[in-house]
């Protein structure tokens, strides 16, 4: 496996795979201390993490919840969410998307893991920017005003 579909998405290293089935397939490494997205919905994704190690801290629905290697979290469309990794260590997670299509946001606004800098680039303002102003077109419904953390 390549690094071809390996890329920095705000902070975090999100391997896509591809999938026959009706969705989308991601592995991905949250280093530690490293925000999540800003609280958002999905109106027709429904959405699955599962750690496999490390832990990350989720926001769902308004409840944090910390969720460990092993456990995993399922988010059914309209709920709004985010997560962090508040530990001291790498979050390794899978995370998948029902039906198919969500992949690409990771490729619009990801930066290749191959470029120089890339982690550092994923979390620059003018991409946070390009994230708040076409997330919405990706199905990602950002709930301003909800903090999580």
């Amino acid at each position: 496996m390549g690094t071809a579909n390996t890329r920095w998405v705000l902070g975090h290293k999100v391997t896509v795979h591809d999938s026959s089935g009706d969705f989308d397939l991601m592995i991905a490494e949250t280093p530690p201390k490293v925000q999540g997205p800003p609280p958002h919905l999905h109106r027709s994704y429904k959405e699955s993490f599962l750690i496999v190690e490390g832990e990350m801290e989720f926001f769902v629905n308004g409840e944090l919840k910390t969720v460990r290697a092993g456990e995993s979290v399922d988010i059914l469309p309209g709920t709004v969410h985010t997560f962090s990794n508040h530990s001291d260590q790498v979050c390794k997670w899978v995370n998948i998307h029902s039906p198919k299509g969500f992949r690409a946001f990771f490729e619009a606004v990801g930066i290749p893991a191959d470029e120089e800098n890339a982690q550092e680039r994923s979390i620059a303002p003018e991409i946070i920017r390009q994230v708040i102003g076409t997330a919405a077109d990706f199905d990602m419904i950002i709930q301003a005003g909800q903090a999580a953390g």
